[in-house]
């Protein structure tokens, strides 16, 4: 629950700090006193959008913090846990939101910054607003059916077990008509991958073999010039020009004349020891030349041949990679995918079958979801009308309508409608039919009423839920608030004293004028103080004795209805 506000610079609000308590707490106040605004100050800090309308004249922002007393075993652990939100003291939750005029907006829940969007979903597991823009959401059908489906509790795990089917069967069904939209791109892809495989795989290529080829095209293009150069070296070497012999008859001549004077002087020996190698390493080399030179042999077709398979490789790589190794790994992947596509027809097969039974199995969910639907909608149609008839409604009706629908959707193939009758004789219509404003505003204090211990939200907050009623009705409506403030905790904004008499905590708002501006001041009213402020509410500022007695006996009454109340709920 609720278990403080504080306000900084809101609106007229300069800086307040409201505590609350369990049960039904009545802000009460002179109109204009900033009743509303306090609970403006409360939906920013729940995740509702913030302006610069909020930011008090003269200041640069607003800041607004609650903080929440939590059940152990509350849902909104799950969400902390989920946004990596720490929360040492598993009791309290403090949420502090800051917005300044240029529009900077921080977020901080236990310390820990986070979005307005998981403000927001924090928000909503914490505190139930209820005001006019509520009466109208229960003019929609998704409404009805969620709130039915929050009736049946007891249920809620059936129906998540259809909503993961209903996810599953959604996305196979979406695959499915992908597959047959796409089914003549794939036939045209089927027939490229064939041609592109088909192609690479004609070609036959060996690893590095475009570098082979290159080295001998290199060779075969140049072997007349080889020729001719490997003629001119073995003339040299054997031959020689102008008749003066080759190298080697040369260098022969040169050892034999070295020969011939080494014996007198040993300074020569080294210098004929390298001319000796010098002379066996060219003939050796001449030897090789003659080899090579008989070896060299011109061959065009050749030649011709491996131009072609250049040209093979070339226009590969200009399609499918600049290496053979690229060429090749992609002849893998289009061999791969030509094998998911030719078992297409296998896999089309699995997801059909597997969407029927899927399909089979949410019949079956959908079907007990119905029986126990129609069941929980017989005692909430009950409930309900009995509630109405307590708020003044004695002769009205209140159906949960249920029909089947053809299609499925996420919560089954029911559609629910809540039908009303005000009147005996008059056929149930639709709610956006048939009831008034304030008929509204009672059907849905009465589904409040009847909610109470049916969801975990511990907070509800009323606004402007006396509009247009007084008297007998304001009565009725004060002790059905005070009903629901047994299992939850109430904030209520009112004008009426039957409302402020059942308070369990009444919190008064008052403004004053200090130094030529408005400010907004709290204060919890004790017994005497309450007495003041009823007889005011009822007969103004002018209170006299009759009005004290009378208020005194409204707090009298209020609080005997009360002790009944929760002896009636012990036993």
């Amino acid at each position: 629950m609720l278990k403080s506000l504080t306000i900084t610079n809101f609106a007229l609000i300069e800086q307040i700090t409201i505590e609350f308590s369990s049960g039904l707490n009545v802000l009460s106040g002179e109109t204009g006193a900033g009743k509303s605004i306090i609970i403006d100050a409360l939906n920013t800090v729940l995740g509702s959008r913030a302006s610069n309308d909020f930011i008090r004249a003269g200041t640069d922002f607003f800041r607004v913090e609650a903080m929440f007393a939590i059940a152990p075993a509350h849902p909104v652990y799950t969400l902390l846990d989920e946004q990596n939100i720490a929360w040492e003291e598993a009791d309290h939750l403090i949420i502090s939101r800051k917005f300044t005029r240029n529009g900077k907006n921080s977020i901080v829940v236990n310390d820990c910054h986070v979005t307005l969007a998981t403000l927001r979903q924090i928000g909503e597991m914490l505190v139930d607003m209820h005001g006019q823009h509520e009466n109208q959401s229960l003019l929609r059908t998704d409404v009805h059916l969620a709130l039915l489906d929050l009736f049946n509790h007891a249920d809620k795990t059936l129906l998540e077990t259809y909503q993961k089917l209903f996810q599953e069967w959604s996305s196979i069904t979406q695959e499915l008509s992908l597959k047959e939209v796409s089914a003549r791109e794939r036939a045209q892809r089927l027939d490229m991958l064939e041609w592109q495989t088909k192609e690479i795989s004609d070609a036959a290529l060996r690893m590095a073999e475009d570098e082979k080829i290159e080295e001998e095209l290199r060779f075969l293009s140049h072997s007349e010039k080889i020729t001719r150069v490997i003629q001119q070296v073995y003339f040299l070497l054997r031959e020689g020009v102008h008749d003066t012999g080759g190298v080697l008859s040369q260098l022969t001549e040169v050892k034999k004349e070295l020969e011939s004077i080494e014996r007198f002087d040993k300074n020569l020996r080294p210098i004929l020891s390298a001319v000796t190698d010098a002379l066996y390493q060219l003939e050796e080399s001449a030897l090789e030349v003659s080899n090579y030179q008989e070896s060299i042999e011109f061959n065009p077709q050749r030649l011709v041949s491996l131009q072609e398979r250049m040209d093979t490789i070339y226009r590969l790589k200009k399609k499918y990679g600049a290496t053979i190794t690229e060429i090749l790994d992609y002849y893998q992947q289009a061999n791969n995918e030509l094998e998911q596509i030719k078992s297409y027809d296998q896999r089309l097969e699995e997801l059909i079958n597997k969407r029927d039974a899927i399909y089979r199995e949410m019949e079956d969910i959908a079907e007990q979801l119905d029986q126990k639907r129609r069941k929980a909608a017989r005692e909430m149609s009950k409930q309900i009308t009995e509630q109405l008839s307590h708020l003044g409604m004695p002769k009205a009706f209140f159906c949960v309508d249920i029909t089947v629908v053809p299609q499925f959707n996420n919560r089954g193939r029911n559609e629910v409608r809540f039908l009303f009758s005000a009147n005996p004789g008059e056929e149930p219509k639709p709610l956006h039919k048939v009831a008034s404003g304030g008929e509204l505003s009672r059907i849905a204090l009465s589904i409040k009423t009847v909610f109470a211990q049916k969801d975990e939200i511990a907070t509800l907050i009323f606004d402007e839920v006396d509009a247009g009623v007084g008297g007998q009705m304001a009565q009725k409506i004060a002790e059905r608030m005070s009903l629901v403030a047994l299992h939850k905790q109430v904030l209520c904004i009112t004008h009426l004293p039957q409302i402020a008499c059942m308070a369990d905590w009444h919190i008064y708002i008052e403004k004053t004028n200090q130094e030529g501006r408005s400010k907004t001041h709290v204060r919890i009213l004790d017994r005497t103080a309450r007495l003041t402020e009823l007889a005011r509410m009822t007969s103004g500022n002018e209170i006299t004795a009759i009005a004290l007695e009378n208020a005194e006996q409204m707090l009298t009454n209020a609080l005997q209805k009360k002790e009944k109340w929760k002896k009636e709920e012990k036993s």
